[in-house]
């Protein structure tokens, strides 16, 4: 029996396509203003903190490359009815992750780098259940990079620190996760 589908011939096309598109030039024409400058701090922080510009890079073009993904999952009605469900409980999660790392940043003494550890990394899980049978193990290799080094707990430390500049980097990650969610797009 031949399994050939055009559907999915397609699909995989525009995936493919897609993550090879994932540079930050060609993201920034589907980014709004403000998820670019997240992600602009975001890089500054993580280099800052790995002392690695090639590394910082690799951890958002990951990051790209996956929402990218599962964006065109998503389009094309690729999730099962159980996939959607731990979608919309990973939308809550990052909802929650969101909230509570902007309270850590405005109130004082409140950061508990395990806290946010652990949000992020039931969030990884969350994401891999819904991806299971539609991405590569590739991709599952970038999520597990991805969140591995969001949810280090050294750098989330380092993240929160008083210490240059990362007040300025987590304060523009905050501000642009807080705008995101006034717009509801958190």
């Amino acid at each position: 029996m031949d399994s050939f589908s055009t559907k999915t011939l397609v699909l995989q096309a525009q995936k493919k396509l897609l993550s090879k598109m994932a540079t930050k030039s060609v993201v920034s024409a589907f980014l709004d203003d403000t998820g670019s400058a997240i992600l602009d701090d975001l890089y500054k922080a993580l280099k800052e903190h790995r002392h690695s510009r090639k590394e910082a890079h690799k951890v958002i073009k990951n990051l790209i490359k996956i929402v990218v993904k599962v964006s065109v999952l998503h389009r094309n009605a690729q999730f099962s009815a159980d996939e959607r469900l731990v979608l919309q409980n990973l939308r809550k999660k990052v909802r929650m992750l969101a909230m509570t790392a902007i309270s850590f940043c405005q109130i004082d003494f409140t950061f508990d780098r395990r806290v946010l550890s652990n949000l992020l990394t039931e969030c990884q899980d969350l994401l891999l259940h819904a991806v299971h049978h539609h991405l590569t193990t590739k991709s599952h290799a970038r999520i597990n990079h991805v969140f591995g080094q969001l949810a280090d707990p050294n750098f989330l430390t380092a993240l929160y620190s008083s210490a240059e500049p990362f007040p300025t980097h987590l304060h523009g990650i905050c501000a642009g996760i807080n705008h995101m969610l006034e717009e509801g797009n958190i």
